[in-house]
């Protein structure tokens, strides 16, 4: 007769399955390990002044004038990006209340009929305005390479929890 036989050593599929059941119920170090991953990338983009699908930053007046770079001139934004994790999530940002104009652009308005001051770059005079539009920055999101990293990660752990290989 042709065939396969299988066998099977049962207390030591059910260890396995107990092991994988264990670490599937407690996945905080996955959302950790996410969390950094993202925080890694999103810092990326500050540097490569891209946003999450590779797409280049409109430069800011500063960084022209400058030859600076965009949201980084004094590294606050950059450095405040952070993660949070728990055993079901994985978040990152700013806690900056200027985070969100950069990320989705917008228009800020004066509160008052005095306007917006702004110290001109490199003229050394002020600029009075009554509205200024920041232009779309995106430095959150997920971008192709993030969803790969995410997979990679999942696979490492799911390995790991079941006690095989990547």
């Amino acid at each position: 007769m042709t065939g396969v036989a299988i066998s099977l050593d049962a207390d030591a599929a059910l260890e396995t399955l107990a092991r994988a059941a264990a670490s599937l119920d407690q996945p905080r170090e996955l959302f950790l390990a996410i969390g950094d991953s993202l925080v890694t990338s999103t810092r990326a983009r500050f540097e490569a002044e891209r946003d999450p699908d590779g797409n280049p930053w409109p430069p800011s007046v500063r960084a022209l004038v400058e030859n600076g770079k965009t949201l980084r001139d004094t590294q606050t934004l950059y450095r405040s990006i952070t993660r949070e994790a728990d055993g079901n999530s994985a978040a990152v940002g700013t806690n900056l209340i200027y985070g969100a104009i950069h990320q989705f652009g917008g228009v800020i308005k004066a509160k008052t009929a005095k306007g917006l001051r702004f110290r001109r770059f490199g003229a050394g005079a002020d600029t009075i305005v009554h509205s200024v539009t920041i232009p779309r920055r995106a430095y959150l999101g997920l971008g192709e390479a993030d969803r790969r990293e995410i997979i990679a990660l999942v696979d490492d752990f799911l390995a790991a929890a079941t006690g095989g290989e990547a």
